[in-house]
């Protein structure tokens, strides 16, 4: 796991804003979705202050219930950073987010790029990027399509936990490609999207004419797929930056 490190804890923040609060930011921002409690060391450690500054800190954010400590002395994350994780949760617009991400996985791979939901037993189209080309995969926002044809509904289906083949394959890839399956002259390659405490979200995709999509051309575009992804889980969960959400763990906010 990576975390920020400044280069000197006396000036790594001089010039750009409060040291104080930056610093304070940088305690709360060490806690991951998988961390209950972090001990003074550890907090050190990944914020690369000293403990003393550490533990000055992180008394302060206590005062205004933004830490805790427990009995053994380690932190925790305290209600009002919980309210600030509710108060963004409540106010976030996914489109804002979601669209800037598929615009750029169209404009990269010259294809249609989508993110789907899953509702029931069908995926909804959310969001939609329509392709730079004249021929192109059509699918209107708000459309319903099964979840059991086409990549971007097996990859809902795979990291949703369905047992046997294929999804067994996809969840080991981290994708999938689909050649004709919900239509004949229709290609897709999707990838999963997480939200906080790695939920699945949905899933992302670019799709086009199978003549142009050849599976060819979708092995070129799938490390854009999967970068894709990555990049829109980790805005999804509030990750400052980090690894590939493909099984590690990243740093946040």
């Amino acid at each position: 796991m990576k975390y920020s490190k400044p280069d000197s804890e006396d000036n790594s923040d001089a010039g750009d804003g409060v040291v104080a609060v930056r610093r304070a930011m940088r305690i709360l921002g060490a806690f991951g979705v998988d961390d209950s409690h972090l001990s003074l060391a550890e907090l050190s450690r990944r914020t690369g202050y000293h403990r003393s500054t550490v533990l000055r800190l992180a008394r302060t954010l206590a005062m205004d219930d933004y830490l805790a400590q427990r009995v053994d002395g380690t932190w925790r994350l305290a209600r009002a950073a919980g309210w600030l994780g509710a108060c963004y949760q409540a106010t976030f617009n996914v489109h804002d987010v979601v669209e800037p991400v598929l615009r750029e996985l169209s404009s990269a791979t010259g294809e249609s790029a989508t993110f789907y939901v899953r509702e029931g037993n069908q995926r909804i189209c959310v969001v939609r990027v329509e392709g730079p080309r004249s021929i192109r995969h059509h699918v209107r926002v708000g459309a319903a399509l099964p979840l059991n044809l086409g990549s971007p509904g097996r990859v809902i289906l795979a990291f949703s936990g369905e047992a046997g083949e294929p999804y067994e394959s996809i969840r080991r890839a981290g994708y999938m490609m689909s050649l004709g399956e919900r239509d004949a002259e229709v290609s897709s390659i999707s990838a999963p999207v997480y939200t906080s405490n790695w939920t699945l979200l949905g899933a992302i995709c670019i799709s086009g004419p199978l003549s142009r999509l050849t599976e060819e051309a979708m092995n070129g575009h799938k490390e854009t797929v999967l970068a894709a992804a990555s990049r829109l889980s980790r805005a999804m969960m509030g990750v400052h930056q980090g690894t590939s959400v493909s099984g590690q763990r990243m740093t946040h906010f």
